[in-house]
């Protein structure tokens, strides 16, 4: 019996060590990443005043954070919306401009569309029509919607006719469907995303002033 209380022991022990040492390279790995995007800020603020968003600055920097951790010459992977193609500046200023700008056009477009927010920024990772398709569809952006639009248009307009899946890791995929997203489909996830990287940046701000 001793022997048994003893190897639970240290087994709960190692449970906790590692669940300690996960938690402090999460917190590292964020606190880097955070970091990196900080040194943006200036200039996101910038260009965020220059389109009238100047209230969505920390959201802008919450999409560089979901986008590359601030990462490359197009850490706001905003290339794809002007050529079709990703990290095609060779610039993070080039990138920033458009991609803020691009912000604006979407978040203008939903209020006008009577849509939320959140539509706005799932349509950076979808594009414009799906700001259309939730327009027509109650004006709010939903996971169930996302998932829709992934599915039987996105996907589909971009071959994945066989609506085929794969793998994806993350907390919400893998409460909400098991941890999969659609090929060609874009991240149904987004918005959740970046909403929670928007609060990771505005909990942080004061660190990295």
């Amino acid at each position: 019996m001793k022997k048994i209380r003893r190897f639970l022991k240290v087994m709960l022990a190692g449970i906790l060590l590692l669940v300690v040492c996960a938690a402090l390279f999460w917190g590292y790995r964020n606190y880097t990443a955070l970091k990196q995007v900080y040194t943006y800020e200036a200039l996101i603020t910038q260009e965020a005043a220059d389109n009238d968003i100047s209230e969505y600055s920390s959201l802008a920097l919450a999409i560089m954070l979901t986008e590359s951790k601030g990462q490359g010459d197009d850490p706001m992977q905003s290339s794809e919306s002007v050529f079709g193609q990703q990290n095609q500046f060779d610039s993070p200023e080039e990138s920033i401009a458009q991609g803020v700008a691009y912000l604006a056009e979407l978040i203008d477009k939903a209020e006008q569309q009577g849509c939320d927010l959140w539509t706005a920024v799932q349509a950076y990772n979808f594009g414009t029509d799906y700001i259309d398709y939730v327009a027509e569809n109650g004006g709010q952006n939903t996971l169930q919607l996302a998932e829709s639009y992934s599915k039987e248009v996105l996907s589909p307009l971009l071959g994945n006719d066989d609506q085929e899946m794969y793998r994806y890791w993350g907390i919400q995929s893998f409460f909400y469907n098991g941890g999969y997203l659609y090929h060609n489909g874009g991240n149904l996830f987004y918005a959740d995303l970046v909403k929670m990287n928007q609060w990771k940046v505005t909990a942080t701000a004061r660190f990295f002033d």
